[in-house]
Order: structure tokens, then sequence, then C-alpha cells
């Protein structure tokens, strides 16, 4: 009877000893040990635990990683992601890829502008008569230089240039790119924010390298591919150069921002899933042409300002004069931005192509507006390729409030 219990008690004891080390086996094999012999059930049991104690350790691990200070989302692996996901394709990816190296190099420029001998004018004017900046010329060379190489676009048009140019250097892809290089930079010289905007729009047989033989007949037929509505826009964005470098886009899913990491030499992404505020209370208008305004704009500013019909407090105005610059603002915080028609320009100074469209697009995306106060700027189809019209973007119920008293 005492040897049995002194057995029984020396059995419970191994079997404890036993699960103690199972807790703790995670990739070792573990056996119970009863009596100097193995069983099989312990065997089973042990392999379970290790298996359970593995699975625990991995899903921790992953767990960590997951939540790691290093871990960053780079605007390459976003890209890869898009293309896994049947969003773009590997053509697309690229000319975004080297839209984002040429907009990197151009920020650069514009950081060293002051101590490179980059500001002032560069003595010669635009298309439209403006008069261009140094780093105007040297900003459309280099967004220009980026496309050629990437291989993957068949036709370029830059506000800084009369035509659209076919690319020679393209094998693949033959996307159209529209961009203004470098928009506000009339601020240069002050250091004020800047920027570049971009469109990508599908390819097209309307213009093709096999027609070189016949210039003229080719230039025609790449002016009509490039003036396309807005609507058909597969990719738009800008780049803010200001106190970070900040590269905003849409590919047709929502609205992502990208800060430039100096240090890595990568865009990181900061602004997941952009959501333009509903509303705003935050105007950016150039107010010193108020006086060429029609009536019913001039209505719409001073209602505005009447702080009684808003509950005490006014609007406030914030103008940069720099788009991109008064765009991103009014995504972040809402509100709305606009450049409308005056009596010396009828239909403003924004270039549809180049500015309107992507920028309308971007607004869009993330729940806004883009308007010319009478109808949807994306729904526009350019007659001209340098076509310009009045342009008001932002929250959805600021724009729609300004059509009505636009509408009148």
């Amino acid at each position: 009877m005492q040897s049995t219990m002194v057995s029984q008690t020396r059995t419970v004891l191994v079997q404890n000893s036993t699960r103690v080390s199972c807790k703790a086996a995670i990739a070792a094999p573990v056996a119970r040990v009863f009596n100097g012999k193995a069983t099989r059930a312990s065997k089973k049991a042990a392999a379970g635990a290790t298996r359970r104690g593995a699975g625990r350790q991995l899903a921790t691990r992953v767990s960590a990683m997951a939540g790691s200070d290093y871990e960053m989302q780079t605007l390459t692996s976003w890209l890869l992601k898009k293309e896994a996901d049947g969003i773009i394709d590997n053509e697309l990816a690229t000319v975004i890829s080297s839209i984002g190296t040429a907009c990197k190099q151009i920020g650069s420029l514009v950081n060293r502008a002051g101590i490179s001998n980059l500001t002032g004018l560069a003595g010669e004017q635009n298309v439209q008569g403006e008069d261009q900046k140094k780093l105007d010329v040297i900003s459309n060379e280099v967004f220009s230089n980026c496309l050629r190489t990437s291989g993957r676009t068949g036709v370029i048009a830059s506000e800084e240039e009369d035509q659209p140019v076919a690319v020679e250097e393209t094998f693949s892809g033959d996307y159209v790119v529209v961009f203004d290089p470098l928009d506000g930079s009339s601020n240069i010289d002050a250091g004020i924010s800047v920027g570049s905007i971009f469109g990508v729009y599908a390819p097209s047989e309307e213009c093709r390298i096999d027609d070189m033989d016949d210039p003229e007949a080719m230039m025609k037929k790449c002016v009509l591919n490039v003036c396309k509505a807005g609507n058909e826009l597969l990719v738009a964005g800008y780049v803010l150069y200001s106190s970070s470098t900040v590269l905003v886009l849409t590919i047709g899913d929502g609205v992502w921002g990208f800060t430039l990491d100096p240090l890595v030499g990568e865009y990181v992404l900061s602004h997941p899933n952009i959501k333009i505020p509903e509303e705003g209370k935050i105007y950016a208008f150039n107010e010193g042409n108020y006086q060429g305004w029609t009536p019913e704009l001039k209505a719409y500013i001073d209602s505005l300002k009447d702080a009684e019909k808003w509950g005490g407090k006014p609007y406030s105005a914030r103008y940069i004069g720099s788009l991109v610059g008064d765009f991103h603002r009014t995504l972040l915080y809402g509100g709305i931005y606009g450049y409308p028609g005056d009596t010396k320009n009828v239909n403003g100074k924004l270039r549809l192509l180049y500015e309107c469209a992507p920028m309308s697009m971007l607004a869009e995306q993330a729940g806004g507006k883009g308007s010319t106060g009478y109808e949807r700027v994306l729904d526009i189809v350019p007659d001209q390729v340098h076509q310009r019209v009045p342009l008001f973007c932002g929250s959805k119920k600021e724009v729609e409030y300004l059509e009505s008293m636009l509408q009148k």
C-alpha cells in the first residue's frame, strides 16, 4: 500500500515537471517521461505544445514588426502594392516613379536657389507671354529629361512649351504626361512655397513616332491626343516644396501623401487616404482683383465677411499666391480656393490641362469638388493646349455655396 502511494506521488511530480517544461519549450521536441518509458500520448501532447508555442512566438514577432518604430511605407513599396492589386500596371508605376525622381531634383534646386544663383528672371517669356524665372527653365528641363529616360512616355506637354512633344526614346507604355514644372515661381526669390503639378493620361494611337516623316501632321495628332477631359486622367498629383517636400497623388482610389525623407532619399507615406473636410471657414482668393469681378462674385465674397451670417465669426482669408501651397492647405484644413475670371482675364489665369484638371481630380478623390462656378472642371474638353478656365475647388459644401451665389 505504501509502495503504491509512493509510486503515485512520483508519477504526479513527474507529470507536473513535464507540464512546466512543455510550456517553456518552443523549438525543441519534448517527451513526457512516465516511469522511464515515453508514451505515445505524451509525445503527441508535447508536439502540440511545441507547435502552439512556436505559433505564439511567430505571432508575437510579426506583431512586434508591425508596430516597429522603424517601419515605413515608401512610395516605391506603395506602387508595388497597387501594381499587385491590379490598380496600375508596371509602365504606369515607372512613370510615377520618374515624376517623383524629377521632383526630388527640383526640390533640391529650389532649396539651394538663393546660394546657387538660380533666382531672378531667365530673360525669356513662355508661350503665355509670362516672364520665365531661371528655375522655370531648369525645372522644365529636369522634368522632361526624367520622363524621356523612363521610356514609358509617348507624349509630354509642359506649361513652359509651345506645343506637346513626342518622345522618341519611348519603348513601352506611351503614356501622355502633362505638367507644370514649377508653379508659383514668382515666389521663389522670397522663399515662399512653390510646387510642381502633373497629370497622366492613357496612351493613344493619335500620336505615333511612325509619323515622324510628316512632322506637321504628327504635331496635329499630338495636340488632339493631349486635349482630353480631366475625367480621363489616370493619375493626378502635385509636389509641394516648402518646410518639407510633400508628394500628393491619386490613381483613382483616394488621395495619398508622401513626405520626402532627405536622410533616406525616399518618399515616405505620411498622409494616408486624405479626406478634405466637408466645410471649412477659410477662403483663398486674390482680393486685389475684387473690382474686376462680377457682382455675383463680389456678393459671395462679401457674404463670407458677414459675421452675423456665420454665427458671429466670419471666414478667414489665407492667400499665398502659389496654387500648390494654397490648395495643399485647403485639402488638409478645408475651405475653398478660387481663381476667378475678371475684366482683364475673363477666364482667369490657370491652365485647364496642367493645373485645373489635376487639382480638381485630387479634390474630388478626397471628397471635395472642382468647378468653374457653372460646370464641373473634369467634364471640360480643352480645345487648346494652353486653354484657361476659372477654378474654384475645395470642400464640397463651400464650392456648392459659391455655385449657388454665382448662378442666381
